[in-house]
């Protein structure tokens, strides 16, 4: 296929291969205005704001993706096999399930299991786990620590259901998932079925399983922690 795409208006150069993806575009726009230098909209198609700038020097990319697994599949998939993409971030909101995980702290999702038959499309003989690029979670850790930063790595849960049962969520607590979220399977396995990089940077939002959570103002604006962990992997 040719750039354009059917959801993207960039045409070929006006992405950086490291690509910041929230899935809120409005959270995208935060992202290009507070931290790029010079940022320049390549698309409003649908909505899905994509800037490309600089940050400390490097070409960087940031796009949303919109909610859940099929909208994050459509906008991978482009960056990666049509223009150029190497690398893409993910930046967003999850309900915390652990125990030992508060509001505002940051998970690195190691691997997300998953409820989703996203995978079926492969026709793998078994279960495939969806696993980050381990370069940039290892290089995400250290940049947590040398902010200072606590980052909590482990498996997340993606659901394609964004009001899962309590008993559903306790179920994956009790497995060890760390929190839940509704893009980050969806974007290591195309990320994996491209040979390409991803990784998914987490700010919890909310805690289902306990009723507490911060405003919808607060999840597009306020984590920056995140936002600046994510842009310093750009290469």
């Amino acid at each position: 296929m040719k750039v354009p795409t059917p959801h993207n208006a960039a045409i070929a150069g006006q992405i950086a291969p490291t690509v910041i993806m929230p899935g809120d575009p409005l959270r995208a726009k935060f992202i290009a205005e507070t931290y790029l230098e010079s940022p320049h909209c390549y698309n409003t198609v649908r909505g899905m704001l994509g800037y490309t700038g600089r940050y400390k020097g490097r070409e960087v990319s940031v796009q949303g993706s919109g909610m859940g697994i099929p909208s994050m599949g459509i906008y991978a998939y482009e960056l990666y096999h049509f223009y150029g993409v190497e690398r893409i971030i993910r930046v967003g909101s999850a309900g915390g399930l652990s125990k030992d995980i508060g509001l505002r702290d940051i998970v690195a999702a190691v691997s997300a299991s998953t409820n989703s038959n996203f995978a079926a499309q492969y026709g793998l003989s078994g279960s495939i786990a969806p696993t980050a690029h381990y370069d940039l979670l290892s290089r995400a850790m250290a940049v947590g620590q040398e902010m200072g930063i606590k980052l909590h790595a482990g498996n997340v849960y993606t659901s394609d259901v964004f009001y899962d049962r309590p008993e559903v969520l306790k179920q994956w607590a009790d497995m060890g998932a760390l929190a839940v979220e509704m893009e980050a399977a969806g974007l290591y396995l195309t990320a994996m079925a491209a040979q390409k990089e991803a990784l998914a940077l987490l700010t919890i939002s909310d805690l289902p399983l306990a009723g507490q959570g911060l405003s919808a103002e607060d999840r597009q604006t306020t984590f920056t922690q995140m936002m600046e962990i994510a842009l310093s992997l750009a290469e």
